[in-house]
């Protein structure tokens, strides 16, 4: 401001219009203390323990089947893709796992998905 205008006791005026003007006072950088340490991961032991599981939705009708649902191991970064149908329930999402995810693998401690089911 003070490049191209000038007055006597122009700072002053900035800094005034600046402390009244509520938008300024609410885009002000705040140094804010960090809530708490972050949390480090935890280090897998094997893999097929810890699974990330979401669905590939809106596909063409092939087979029957219009829904991919994507179980893939947090450790080995491998996955399965399971053609289903979108209209699927829990009791058939269980089956699917069982049959495709638990008879291969085994015992599970962690499954994470984005979606409720």
């Amino acid at each position: 401001m003070t490049r191209n205008y000038w007055w006597p006791g122009v700072i002053r005026d900035i800094e005034r219009y600046v402390e009244d003007y509520d938008m300024y006072q609410w885009m002000k950088n705040r140094i804010e203390i960090i809530v708490g340490k972050l949390k480090l991961s935890e280090v897998l032991e094997k893999p097929w323990m810890y699974l990330t599981v979401d669905f590939i939705t809106k596909l063409l009708l092939v087979a029957g089947k219009d829904v991919i649902l994507v179980v893939c191991d947090r450790l080995s970064k491998m996955a399965h893709f399971i053609a289903t149908t979108e209209g699927i329930l829990a009791e058939g999402l269980v089956w699917l796992f069982r049959n495709n995810v638990w008879k291969l693998h085994g015992l599970l401690k962690s499954v994470v998905s984005n979606r409720e089911l």
